[in-house]
Parts: structure tokens; C-alpha cells; sequence
């Protein structure tokens, strides 16, 4: 509120859903956007591509090339960064040495902890999620039906599959809980990594 001459001017606020552009959630994940877009987005569990063989390598990245030039539709790459919570893993770590009577076995426990909590304060410890996000657009002039729309999506969503399988990755279609969960992540953050720690 703000005062002027005695009179109290009521501020107006706008609601968080005004500026956010979901529209509506839907029942198999697909965000469905206000301004007749609709996306969907694609959890990828990716493997360690340094610790494969030369030969391995060189198969991954040809199967990788062939997603490329399969996939001829627009793709956005995400990759969520977040610290780790290790408060129950020190936990464990002292009630296992306080246990034990040789001084030098918790001295090195003790040590591992300081050591694991700096690399942690340093963000060398955090996870990583990887998502792939595709869209669809509403045609006017073809008069695309919601349907045709969501099957299209979910074609896009079957060639990523199949081609980043073949690289020996794991792809994740999410449910409506997931996809509400992910979105929450990225606009609220710190909150998000509260409910993890409570968890």
C-alpha cells in the first residue's frame, strides 16, 4: 500500500499465473502452453561416455549422428544443475565410527567428511538431470485437432527414443505428477531443494 495525501492507493499484484505461459497440464505430461503451443519433456539418463573403449566411443557418436539427421524437428537441450544434500550420509558416516575404538579409522572417517562437505560447498558434488524438451504448434490453416497434435508429439517422442537408445541412453517419458514436479523445480528452486532434503 501506498500512502499519498492520506489516501491509501491499493498496489495491484499480478498472480503468478499470469506471467507463467502453462496453460494446462495434461493427463500424459504434455504441457500445453497459452499461446497454442504444446511441449512435452523428455527425461534422458545418459551413460559415461568416458569410461567406454575407443571402439565404443566411435559407435556411440555414429549412432549419436544418426539421431541428429533422424530427429529433423526442433529439440531444446536442458540440463538442471543442483548441490547435493548429504546430511544423511555424514549421519550414517558418525554413527558408524563413533562406534569404533581405533582413533586412526576415525581420524580418516573425519577426514572423508571434510573432505567430501568441501567439495560439496565448492559445487563439485552436484547431480545433474538431463531433459530434452519438443514442441508442437497449432496449425490454423490445417485445423489441427488437439489429438493430432498430442500424437504428434508423441511420434517425436518414439524417434528420440529409439535413436538415443542405440547410444545406450535411457529415455523417460513423464507422467503429469513428473512434468509438475520438473516445472516446479526450475521456477522455485530453493524450495524444490528443501522438499528434497526433507525427503
Amino acid at each position: 500500500m501506498l500512502m499519498k495525501g492520506g489516501i491509501v492507493n491499493k498496489k495491484s499484484f499480478k498472480s503468478i499465473q499470469m506471467w507463467i505461459p502453462v496453460q494446462e497440464i495434461l493427463d500424459n505430461g504434455i504441457i500445453k502452453l497459452k499461446n497454442n503451443k504444446y511441449i512435452k519433456i523428455i527425461k534422458i539418463i545418459p551413460i559415461n561416455f568416458n569410461l567406454k573403449s575407443n571402439l565404443e566411443k566411435e559407435s556411440i557418436l555414429n549412432s549419436y549422428k544418426i539421431f541428429l539427421k533422424t530427429c529433423d524437428f526442433d529439440i531444446q537441450i536442458l540440463i538442471q544443475s543442483k548441490k547435493e544434500d548429504l546430511t544423511n550420509h555424514f549421519l550414517k558416516i558418525k554413527n558408524n565410527f563413533q562406534n569404533k575404538k581405533n582413533n586412526l579409522i576415525k581420524k580418516y572417517y573425519e577426514n572423508y567428511i571434510n573432505y567430501i562437505n568441501y567439495k560439496n560447498n565448492e559445487k563439485k558434488s552436484s547431480s545433474k538431470n538431463f531433459f530434452i524438451i519438443i514442441k508442437e504448434e497449432k496449425n490454423v490453416e490445417k485445423n489441427f485437432s488437439e489429438e493430432v497434435i498430442i500424437q504428434n508429439l508423441q511420434d517425436k517422442y518414439f524417434k528420440i527414443k529409439e535413436c538415443l537408445a542405440r547410444c545406450g541412453n535411457k529415455v523417460y517419458e513423464n507422467t503429469k505428477k513428473e512434468t509438475i514436479d520438473i516445472l516446479f523445480s526450475f521456477l522455485n528452486s530453493k524450495k524444490y531443494l528443501n522438499k528434497k532434503e526433507e525427503e
